[in-house]
């Protein structure tokens, strides 16, 4: 690519950027992906956002709940919070009460149950373990082969989400 086509490339990059910064869209990067739908479903993707319904950012989280999780330690509410401070925060709520934090567009997704997303390290057996679950690491393969893929010793994908049992 020629110098002045990359210069091209690359200012087009910084002004979408800033667009995204300037309207308040922008992504969680390094979570799963489905973060970046639920925030489209519950405020259109605008992480900022405070209407003043009680629920902020753009997982439209509940600032009790946002207390709750430990989101304090990261912004005073979710719409002060980055996309990926809220995903973090929303991760948190996401192993306590499961899809059905966010009932509308849960359902519009077609999410349910209880997730975890994985946390760096973590292992089939680590995560099992951690949450009690029946059958052990071949249950939760079991429950999560489309995602893990063909093996189950393979080392898993920080971000990557895992189905809990109930």
């Amino acid at each position: 690519m020629s110098r002045p086509r990359r210069l091209a490339v690359t200012a087009l990059a910084l002004l979408a950027t800033s667009a995204a910064l300037a309207t308040g869209v922008a992504r969680a990067d390094g979570h799963a992906p489905v973060w970046v739908e639920l925030a489209t479903c519950e405020s259109s993707n605008r992480w900022n956002t405070n209407t003043g319904n009680g629920f902020y950012g753009g997982l439209q989280i509940f600032q009790p709940t946002w207390v709750e999780h430990g989101g304090l330690g990261l912004a005073s509410r979710p719409d002060r919070a980055t996309p990926d401070q809220q995903v973090t925060v929303a991760e948190e709520i996401l192993r306590d009460q499961g899809w059905e934090a966010w009932p509308t567009c849960a359902q519009r997704l077609r999410l349910a149950g209880r997730a975890h997303a994985v946390q760096s390290g973590e292992t089939l057996e680590t995560v099992a373990r951690r949450f009690n679950v029946g059958g052990g690491a071949a249950e939760l393969y079991r429950l999560n082969q489309d995602v893990i893929g063909s093996d189950p010793t393979r080392r898993l994908t920080p971000g990557t989400l895992l189905r809990l049992p109930q």
